[in-house]
């Protein structure tokens, strides 16, 4: 497989890591004698705790902007950064393990946000049927897919890393084996990213928690905001700290696509509903008022966001469909190396530490244990009576499909570090949904027990990929791979606990107005309300003709963005998600352009240590600011704190005085972001 020229090397590793070995050559990782620290008590509790952190960091925002957090790489800066306070710093291997729990969270994280919001939605819909998921149901489909994930890939490590060693460009794993070789210079970037995450933890809590200024800024009290709204127009900017790190990260391109969906929905859409329904005099459902009495965001939430779900749905079908092919070589290649088996290791007396791996006989019990925990949980865990059969063939449905489908999310890791695991979660819906209407099992527990399986599927497909990437920074760095794989499972257990623990207490959180939070432009969860969506319509809960037409509208859309070649997926999450949303994210992107600008007289070294630096506040910003949502969450979600520690007061807040105050705030913010990155100076 060619990638149209050979891939960088990375300092500290060997000359051969990242190319195709030559006829008799062999790879020896960076690490390849025996008796280096790895699996100690140190770095075993520093990758649960960052594991534990950072799923509920990633949790958070999944459902406020439908984008997770890349954990691996700022968890092996802390853990690499985190060890000169010991009297003995910690060793590669140790930093290895510490990575390879910790990022854990991304992938379980994935995999849940992305389908049981939509449960709880669903729940909170009088007439749906679907009983509200409890924490440990959570936790478990977490768990259970997390684990089946894991155990699907491993029949294939020697093919991945062996047989294609130095084939694959594995981007992600790249970065991250670099940070881990550049020891020195990762410590430096340990605090610069703690002090960003106390920034956007404290930046948060002031508009979250104490208000101490406006949260949303809305430019109502000025003449722009008036006139705005006096021609139906709304122009809000979320004042948050994380929201703008993610948009940082992303980039400019992305936020600005995403920006764009939102500009069509609500100076465009909106607008034009609004004309229209001037004219109608009933109410249209899913509405609850006449058009012509709503707000701009009233006909934003009751309209105009379900043509961005249908888009979503739309992008998420056409991008499985697109790389069909693909999927159906990378099967066929995997199934040969499956054929092929493991690797020749009964010819060896004494297989080396870095070949060491799970047995195709415990692969197989561990695979029979999952598949008998999924029966039993899908039987008797979700409170449906007479389910055995159902299960049965759910069950069935997830072995299935995470057997052929987990090692093409992998191959997607390592070929672009993308894994489509949305528009392949939307597939098995469609699947179970439809086997579950033949077996007459409808209602709300059919609908509940068919996300349940799109809930194990997703985060089996995430874990494969995420998994590789560990392995393979393994196989570079001479980390043991049943070491690894031990301890992996623990960390996907931690990670479904505290990704359960965090979207129950979001769940959970009601507005001010008594709603709960999921699905509200406080909590949109993108991702998971296409599947609600999907769900509605295998099983026919609602008879909107508006809605089907408004979501059939979406899928239309998605076509012409495919046919004109512009990034469907994020035009369709900027019209789902509220502008406010958008806006700080825009404004990230923004800023990443202004610091990665040239500049003249300025060395390669330098302008790549803006963007390193750039990157590692942002991620700062976005984790202390993730942080800060889910214990507001916690805050608030006792009735005697709704408004959590309030320094002004609601009318204040939504004011003049609070959104000017949130102004000052945010120029400081990024004055502090632009400024400081682009002082950074390079290496000579």
């Amino acid at each position: 497989m060619s990638h149209g020229s050979e891939p960088q090397e990375i300092k500290g590793l060997p000359s051969n890591a990242r190319r195709p070995l030559a006829p008799g050559e062999s790879y020896i990782p960076l690490v390849p004698q025996d008796g280096v620290p790895e699996t100690t008590s140190r770095a075993i509790i520093m990758g649960l705790i960052f594991c534990a952190i950072f799923s509920m960091a990633a949790a958070y925002l999944a459902l406020k902007v439908g984008q997770g957090i890349e954990a691996a790489i700022p968890i092996a800066i802390l853990a690499v950064g985190l060890s000169r306070f010991y009297s003995r710093r910690s060793t590669i291997l140790e930093n290895v393990i510490i990575q390879s729990i910790g990022a854990n969270s991304s992938h379980v994280v994935s995999g849940a946000a992305f389908t049981i919001p939509a449960l709880y939605v669903l729940a909170n819909t009088p007439g749906s049927g679907v009983p509200n998921p409890t924490l440990w149901q959570v936790c478990l489909v977490s768990f259970l897919g997390g684990c089946v994930g894991i155990l699907f890939i491993l029949p294939l490590r020697h093919h991945f890393m062996v047989e294609n060693h130095g084939i694959f460009p594995w981007p992600e794993a790249t970065a991250t084996a670099e940070i881990l070789v550049t020891g020195e210079k990762a410590g430096n970037q340990a605090k610069e990213l703690a002090v960003a995450a106390g920034i956007g933890a404290l930046y948060d809590a002031l508009t979250s928690i104490f208000r101490v200024m406006g949260e949303n800024i809305t430019l109502k009290t000025v003449w722009v905001g008036t006139a705005l709204r006096e021609r139906f127009f709304a122009f809000n900017f979320l004042n948050n700290a994380a929201t703008m790190g993610i948009g940082y990260i992303i980039g400019l391109r992305y936020s600005a696509v995403m920006a764009a969906g939102s500009i069509f929905s609500m100076f465009v859409l909106v607008p034009l509903f609004h004309a229209i329904g001037q004219h109608v005099p009933v109410i249209i459902a899913p509405g609850t008022k006449l058009i012509a009495d709503m707000s701009p965001e009233q006909v934003f939430f009751s309209y105009v966001r379900i043509i961005g779900v249908g888009a979503i749905a739309g992008a998420g079908v056409m991008g499985v469909l697109a790389s069909m092919p693909n999927m159906i070589r990378s099967i066929i290649s995997n199934m040969k190396a499956l054929l092929a088996g493991e690797a020749p290791e009964a010819e060896a007396v004494v297989v080396k530490r870095t070949d060491r791996s799970l047995s195709g006989g415990m692969i197989a019990v561990g695979l029979v244990a999952c598949a008998l925990g999924t029966l039993l949980f899908l039987s008797f865990g979700v409170g449906i009576q007479h389910a055995f059969i159902p299960a049965l063939v759910a069950t069935l449905v997830i072995m299935v499909i995470a057997f052929f489908f987990a090692p093409v999310a992998a191959r997607a890791i390592a070929t672009i570090g993308t894994n489509p695991i949305s528009g392949m979660t939307m597939l098995t819906l469609v699947i179970t949904g439809g086997l579950m209407l033949k077996l007459h099992f409808t209602g709300g527990y059919g609908m509940f027990l068919t996300m349940m399986v799109g809930g194990i599927v997703c985060t089996a497909l995430a874990a494969s990929g995420a998994f590789s990437t560990d392995l393979k920074i393994g196989h570079w760095i001479g980390a043991t791979p049943a070491r690894q794989i031990g301890w992996k499972f623990v960390g996907t257990f931690v990670a479904a606990l505290f990704t359960g623990l965090a979207m129950w207490l979001l769940a959970n959180q009601k507005l001010p107005d008594g709603a709960y939070a999921i699905g509200t432009n406080a909590l949109p969860a993108p991702q998971a309300s296409a599947m609600k969506a999907i769900l509605e319509g295998i099983f026919g809960t609602v008879s909107m003709p508006l809605r089907w037409y408004a979501f059939g509208l979406g899928i239309m859309l998605s076509i012409v963005l495919r046919m004109v070649e512009l990034p469907a997926l994020g035009f369709a999450l900027g019209m789902y998600l509220p502008i406010e949303l958008n806006t700080p994210l825009f404004l990230g992107g923004l800023m990443a352009h202004w610091v990665n600008r040239p500049k003249k007289g300025t060395s390669e070294a330098d302008a790549k240590a803006r963007e390193s630096r750039g990157v590692l506040i942002a991620s700062g910003l976005m984790a202390g600011g993730a942080i800060m949502g889910v214990i507001a969450a916690a805050v608030k979600a006792k009735d005697t704190w709704r408004e959590g520690f309030p320094v002004l007061s609601e009318a204040q807040a939504t004011g003049a005085l609070g959104e000017w105050i949130g102004l000052a705030a945010l120029v400081c913010l990024c004055l502090y972001v632009v400024v400081y990155s682009r002082r950074a100076k390079g290496e000579a």
